[in-house]
């Protein structure tokens, strides 16, 4: 059963069976979100959204137009999204960057992940980190700007989903 919190504005219709919206986000119309969601309080989620299955968005987490979070994603507290380069008041692109989390891909408290970028499948991103280029599948990236620490893969799931270093 989807539950939305009774002090949250959930304007789409599109939202996954389980899925939990908490108090105080603000899900526009249009937005997509999956099957057995967690979006936890103070969140925001614009139209051109797409949310996959079992994604978990915690606190203060603000999703622009032109994102895609695939299966099974933890995207952290306070997370930053950036989709136009260039931001000015009132000036607008024709086209918002686009960004995409690709399926397991963790990304860590406080980071900043700019426009354009690709979060590879299964790929962690530290806390803090600044994004600022594509990171590749199964890759650990730490530090401002964000630069790869060491590979990793996904253990088959007897393991259930732990990160090993290859």
């Amino acid at each position: 059963m989807t539950q939305i919190h009774s002090l949250a504005d959930v304007q789409s219709a599109n939202i996954g069976h389980g899925t939990k919206v908490w108090q105080y986000c603000v899900v526009l119309k249009g937005a997509q979100i999956g099957e057995n969601c967690n979006i936890c309080s103070h969140c925001f989620i614009e139209s051109d959204v797409k949310i996959g299955n079992n994604v978990t968005v915690k606190c203060g987490v603000y999703l622009w137009d032109g994102i895609e979070i695939e299966d099974e994603v933890f995207v952290g507290p306070n997370v930053t999204f950036t989709n136009d380069k260039y931001p000015r008041s009132k000036q607008y692109p024709d086209d918002f960057l686009k960004i995409k989390i690709k399926r397991g891909a963790s990304i860590g408290a406080g980071s900043v992940i700019l426009g354009g970028i690709t979060i590879g499948e299964g790929a962690m991103i530290g806390a803090g980190a600044l994004v600022t280029k594509d990171v590749p599948a199964g890759e650990l990236w730490m530090g401002s700007p964000a630069k790869f620490v060491k590979t990793i893969i996904k253990s088959d799931m007897s393991n259930k989903g732990k990160m090993r270093e290859r």
